[in-house]
């Protein structure tokens, strides 16, 4: 028994410290890991911050891209059919926005779906104008019912999106 005691004097003392110094340096690694992952975001931050921007920018020109007055103007060649024009418009918005699909990454899913929205308002618009001409008319009266119809629009798809991303691109800043 007295044996015992005796071992017991030295194990109690050496499992106590043992316990001590275990969460002590549980601890201190706990720490260093966070600091790590603090260092690691605030990198990782640095060099996505400014791809974000750049898809941000990228974004407002693709929109801008496919205003109709801004289409009007890019695809437009004198001689062309309203069916022409129709299908050049909507070869343009479709190559402008598969350009910028990886842009998607970067946007919440809010500004994601408003963007897809107006892409999708500036197609059925398109479609919707060209469906009221005979496809063998001049461009020019395609174009003229186009832009009457985005006049008689209250807000625009394109500049709501716009604002959006304007919006996303504040958030980032906190301006």
């Amino acid at each position: 028994m007295e044996q015992i005691l005796e071992i017991a004097k030295y194990i109690l003392p050496s499992l106590v410290v043992f316990g001590s110094v275990y969460y002590v340096m549980n601890t201190l690694l706990a720490n260093e890991q966070r600091k790590l992952r603090l260092e690691l975001n605030k990198a990782n931050q640095r060099n996505i911050t400014p791809l974000r921007l750049q898809a941000f920018e990228r974004l407002v020109l693709f929109l801008e891209r496919i205003s109709p007055e801004n289409l009007l103007l890019r695809v437009h060649r004198p001689g062309m059919t309203t069916k022409e024009l129709q299908m050049e418009m909507l070869a343009s918005i479709r190559t402008e926005f598969e350009h910028n699909l990886a842009q998607q990454i970067y946007m919440t899913d809010k500004a994601w779906t408003v963007i897809t929205s107006a892409k999708e308002n500036m197609v059925k618009l398109v479609n919707t104008s060209a469906e009221r001409l005979n496809p063998q008319a001049p461009a020019i009266e395609l174009s003229k019912l186009i832009i009457q119809m985005m006049m008689s629009v209250e807000e625009s798809p394109i500049k709501t999106a716009i604002e959006l991303v304007k919006d996303e691109v504040r958030e980032i800043y906190e301006v």
